[in-house]
C-alpha cells in the first residue's frame, strides 16, 4: 500500500542515497543535474516537516520536498500564495509508477487546506521529455528563466536556466 508521509532522520542516508541515484539518472537523459545538497538544507527540511517519502510497503519509493516560499527563482510571482515542490527523487527500483502525479494530488490536498492558489515546480531547462511527463501530471508549462544566483539555492541553479510550472488552483 503507497502511503506519503514525513520523513525523519532515520532516512537521511536513504535520502541522499536517493539524490545521488537520481543525479546520476539526470547525467543520462538531461542537460542539467543536481550537483548534490547540503546536508544543512536536508536536516532543516526534515525537522521543518517539508521532506516527504512515498512508501510502497516498508520501502522508500520516491522522495520530494515542499517549500512555501521561493523567490529566487519565482522572483515576483514568489507573493503568491503557493506550495512550491523540489527535490523528487525516486528510487531506480520504482522509476515509471507515476508517482508525480500522486504528489501533485497531494500538493493540492495541501495547498487547498493551507489556503494556497498555486502547486509550482521548476526543473533544469532542456529536457523536453521531462517537461511533457510534468505536463501531463496536470502542470501547465510557463517558460524557461534564468534564476537569480544566489548561496540559497544549490549548486546546480547556478548554471543554465530552469523550466517553470504551475498548476492553478
Amino acid at each position: 500500500m503507497m502511503q506519503i508521509i514525513n520523513s525523519t532522520r532515520e532516512d537521511i542516508d536513504i535520502i541522499f542515497s536517493l539524490y545521488e541515484a537520481g543525479k546520476q539518472h539526470q547525467k543520462k537523459v538531461a542537460e542539467k543535474h543536481w550537483k548534490g545538497f547540503d546536508r544543512a538544507l536536508i536536516e532543516t527540511d526534515i525537522s521543518e516537516q517539508r521532506l516527504f517519502k512515498i512508501m510502497e510497503d516498508d520501502r522508500i519509493a520516491c522522495i520530494f520536498s515542499i517549500t512555501l516560499q521561493d523567490p529566487f527563482i519565482w522572483k515576483e510571482k514568489d507573493k503568491d500564495p503557493a506550495v512550491y515542490i523540489h527535490r523528487i527523487a525516486t528510487h531506480p527500483d520504482f522509476r515509471g509508477n507515476g508517482y508525480v502525479r500522486h504528489i501533485v494530488q497531494w500538493a493540492r490536498e495541501y495547498a487547498l487546506r493551507t489556503g494556497k492558489s498555486y502547486i509550482r515546480m521548476d526543473t533544469g531547462g532542456g529536457n523536453d521529455k521531462l517537461n511533457n511527463y510534468y505536463i501531463s501530471c496536470g502542470f501547465n508549462y510557463l517558460g524557461i528563466i534564468a534564476p537569480v544566483v544566489s548561496d540559497e539555492l544549490p549548486a546546480h541553479y547556478k548554471e543554465g536556466t530552469s523550466s517553470l510550472f504551475e498548476i492553478a488552483l
